[in-house]
């Protein structure tokens, strides 16, 4: 993803992040040899939009997600996934609650013919 993982983002200002996520859709971008006009395109927004944030300005969340569509580069947003973990006692619950046995089933016996 960007070459410089170690980026200390807490101590970043703000600016200093935009700047950082306008680099790396840049970086992307070309990495894919495609032009800003393409990418707004494709984004369905303003090749005016995509150069502000490449060139380190705010732009919308929503704008921000159209232009990683359009780079195909959403799976950076599965950090954001929420994944329900369940602690000990409740998978221990859950274990008990699974069928032990079959039980036997009455309606087989019905079906049967007399003969």
């Amino acid at each position: 993803m960007m070459e410089n993982t170690n980026l200390n983002w807490i101590s970043m200002s703000d600016n200093a992040i935009i700047s950082s996520i306008g680099a790396y859709i840049k970086h992307e971008r070309l990495k894919q040899n495609k032009t800003q006009a393409k990418i707004a395109e494709d984004a369905g927004i303003n090749r005016w939009t995509l150069s502000q944030i490449e060139n380190g300005e705010a732009i919308s969340l929503t704008s921000l997600i159209q232009i990683l569509r359009a780079l195909n580069l959403l799976t950076i947003l599965d950090i954001f996934k929420i994944e329900t973990q369940l602690s000990p006692i409740q998978l221990a619950k859950l274990e008990k609650q699974k069928r032990q046995r079959a039980s036997s089933n009455s309606n087989e016996n019905k079906n049967e013919s007399s003969w």
